[in-house]
């Protein structure tokens, strides 16, 4: 492998040398035409060396420092099993100069520190930033929490996962997913078919994170049974959410009334995840008439509730959806 140097930097300059005992993880790790090395040198601004199984980095002691870091982490992960992509080097990289999270991800942490991995029948879900990391603590030790940020941040993705956890652990009876179903923009006019038929389009999302945790005869085998309600938050009224583990996606979209009604749905040994972005309401009235806006100024503060918030730096998808949400925020601002 050879490529042009990183850029010089200032400080003490250092170097490296990292032996990797699996060669047949290396392919993974390095990436296709060893982008994720690539990705590193332009990050962090190291020079990056790779000969067989061994990684040669050089720059500042600090920044030599966190790519050490982001390579190590990166292959313990692929020696458990997990699939690292573009996205995953790209939250492991600004994870690393997240000193908070120092121990707290580590997959081999002692048995007293607090756990924030999610595993389900198909997958191991690990925090990709630090927002992400206090939310999923936040999932374990609060019986209400608010999640609040942009798009592919993992808010309701990360809420899935761990309500498929508890429901496979047996710790709730039930998982029940709901989402207002309001159009984005549009007036899609009369949709025909079933009550199913006309709703589920708007529950898509939450069906798709669903698949990602469970296999697909499972999913269907247990909402067959009742045990995973995926229902419009209209269906909630009058009822009372007893062992069980709901969430409320694109809550924005839901008035003062509505999240009222379903705050208040709250039962015994249940867990209430609310998501949403504040500043994204398709609500006739905006922001002011979005009952999520109305609730976390009620409720911030109150015993019992968390209010989990993410920015653009948060976001997990592609790097360009960060930077969008960042460029609309500024206009917004």
């Amino acid at each position: 492998m050879s490529r042009k140097p990183a850029p010089a930097q200032t400080g003490e300059r250092a170097r490296v040398e990292l032996l990797f005992d699996k060669p047949q993880l290396l392919v993974q790790l390095f990436g296709q035409y060893d982008q994720h090395l690539v990705a590193l040198e332009n990050r962090l601004g190291v020079y990056i060396t790779a000969r067989g199984n061994r990684v040669g980095l050089e720059g500042t002691a600090e920044q030599v420092a966190l790519a050490r870091d982001v390579l190590n982490d990166l292959y313990q992960r692929l020696q458990r099993g997990e699939e690292v992509d573009t996205g995953l080097v790209d939250a492991s990289i600004a994870m690393a100069a997240e000193p908070v999270l120092t121990g707290i991800i580590r997959a081999d942490a002692g048995p007293g520190a607090p756990s924030v991995m999610i595993r389900t029948r198909k997958k191991t879900i690990v925090p990709r930033t630090a927002a992400q990391a206090h939310y999923m603590r936040e999932l374990t030790t609060h019986d209400m929490i608010f999640a609040l940020g942009p798009a592919g941040t993992g808010k309701t993705y990360i809420a899935v996962a761990q309500a498929v956890a508890q429901l496979i652990t047996g710790s709730v009876q039930r998982l029940i997913l709901s989402r207002p179903a309001v159009e984005a923009g549009e007036r899609l006019g009369f949709l025909p078919g079933d009550m199913k038929e006309k709703v589920d389009p708007y529950l898509r999302p939450l069906y798709d994170a669903l698949y990602d945790c469970l296999p697909a005869e499972q999913v269907e085998r247990r909402i067959a049974s009742g045990e995973i309600e995926i229902a419009p938050i209209a269906f909630m009224r009058g009822r009372t959410l007893a062992d069980a583990f709901v969430i409320l996606d694109e809550a924005q979209n839901t008035t003062p009334a509505q999240m009222k009604m379903f705050l208040t749905r709250f039962g015994q040994n249940s867990r209430m995840v609310i998501c949403g972005d504040p500043n994204q309401t398709d609500l006739p009235g905006g922001v002011r008439a979005s009952g999520l806006a109305d609730a976390t100024q009620r409720l911030d503060g109150v015993e019992g509730i968390s209010l989990c918030r993410f920015t653009a730096a948060d976001v997990v998808r592609h790097p360009i959806v960060g930077r969008i949400v960042e460029a609309y925020e500024g206009v917004e601002a």
